[in-house]
């Protein structure tokens, strides 16, 4: 284990997340490189580190030969690896991931951190995963990979993430990450007045948004494929998608278990139900009603539900970690906050994460969400930056 303080520098560093925890655990941020401007310009004003704004895709970061570093982290971009997105296996976000082994090779540091999401060990994008474990093996590195959930480690949230540790010297299988208490939604929340980027924005009575916020209890979001307890359907919220009888509900009801149960296809979750099934049962003029009324759509010779995404105005639970803050945590109409109708503040979505309260984050209030959204949660660099030392 050294002795002085070990450094690092960072690749697709964003605002800091994965910087913020290194630093925090007594590493020096050589140089921290991104694309993005606006989110370097948070991260050098929150971090003392040397920041260079750089389009990895096409060039290295230019380091003096003799400043040696200890540390490589890269947090390259998850978007082509996301299971939430198109997973374009061409995606050319993808590569970046290789990014890494390409700067190793040039400068040698001791450790190599790489970072995404589980995604990126599924199908046929596994490829680009093992493909950058096989390089850094070229140029000497032992690899090993850690699947961990942030909320296990000092986060309040749910947020599956994986980490490819590369050691030139040790076996990184030895590194071990002892899981803490979790942490619930309320004690992330609680004290936030009055703290920078914390203004909360009411949902207008008067508002779609605020009718349906209404509706949905902690643990709850709105939904019409998928049942039980934590599914709010919208014909339960008649006051903004329109009223429906007893014998209407019923019906859609049916809809939203056959399309579950009479599968025709080898993907997807639920398919369009049969129109001759339904009019049999309930007749085609009550179908042509639900129509009408956009509770249902017609596909040649079935029908399905309206609505029938995964689930939005997903309200926590306040006793639980939060579901994962992602890139558009401040529109409630994908989450709610656990107790009052309004989104989530930028401090809030900030203090789920794990930054500190005196990380202050500026710019266009969206792209505040977003380099929140796309950081690793500093407690969990914090870990594995204390981890990984014994390996310099």
């Amino acid at each position: 284990m050294t002795s002085s303080s070990p450094s690092f520098v960072s690749l697709f560093s964003g605002c800091g997340g994965l910087d913020q925890g290194f630093v925090q655990a007594g590493y020096k941020g050589m140089l921290s490189v991104d694309i993005d401007e606006t989110a370097l310009a948070v991260h050098k004003a929150n971090l003392a580190c040397p920041t260079q704004v750089l389009d990895l895709a096409q060039n290295d970061p230019v380091i003096e030969s003799d400043r040696h570093f200890d540390v490589l982290l890269a947090g390259s971009p998850c978007q082509g690896f996301s299971t939430i997105g198109q997973r374009r296996i061409d995606d050319p976000r993808n590569a970046l991931l290789w990014v890494a082994a390409r700067v190793a090779a040039k400068y040698k540091p001791r450790i190599v951190i790489a970072e995404n999401v589980p995604g990126a060990l599924s199908g046929e994008h596994r490829h680009y995963w093992e493909a950058l474990h096989q390089r850094l093996h070229e140029i000497g590195y032992a690899t090993v990979d850690l699947k961990l959930d942030c909320a296990d480690f000092g986060v309040a949230q749910h947020r599956r993430r994986i980490f490819m540790v590369a050691s030139l010297s040790g076996n990184p299988h030895d590194i071990k990450l002892k899981p803490l208490p979790r942490i619930p939604l309320s004690l992330a929340l609680d004290g936030i007045k009055g703290i920078a980027n914390h203004h909360p924005t009411p949902l207008l009575p008067s508002s779609s948004d605020y009718k349906i916020a209404l509706r949905i209890a902690q643990g709850q979001k709105l939904t019409n494929a998928r049942g039980g307890p934590a599914s709010v359907h919208t014909w339960d919220i008649p006051e903004v998608f329109g009223k429906t009888t007893k014998k209407e509900r019923e019906l859609l009801n049916l809809v939203l278990r056959l399309r579950r149960q009479q599968r025709r296809r080898p993907v997807g979750d639920a398919d369009p139900v049969s129109t001759a099934i339904l009019s049999a049962k309930f007749g085609l003029d009550i179908i042509d009603k639900l129509v009408a009324k956009s509770y249902l759509r017609q596909i040649g010779e079935y029908h399905d539900l309206t609505h029938t995404f995964n689930g939005k105005y997903r309200r926590s639970r306040s006793e639980l970690p939060s579901r994962t803050v992602d890139t558009r945590f401040g529109d409630p109409k994908l989450s709610l906050h656990p107790t009052e109708h309004r989104p989530f503040t930028v401090r809030e979505a900030a203090r789920i994460q794990g930054f500190r309260d005196e990380f202050v984050f500026s710019g266009n209030i969206d792209k505040q969400y977003r380099m929140i959204g796309n950081a690793v949660p500093p407690p969990v660099a914090f870990n594995i930056a204390k981890m990984v030392r014994f390996f310099l």
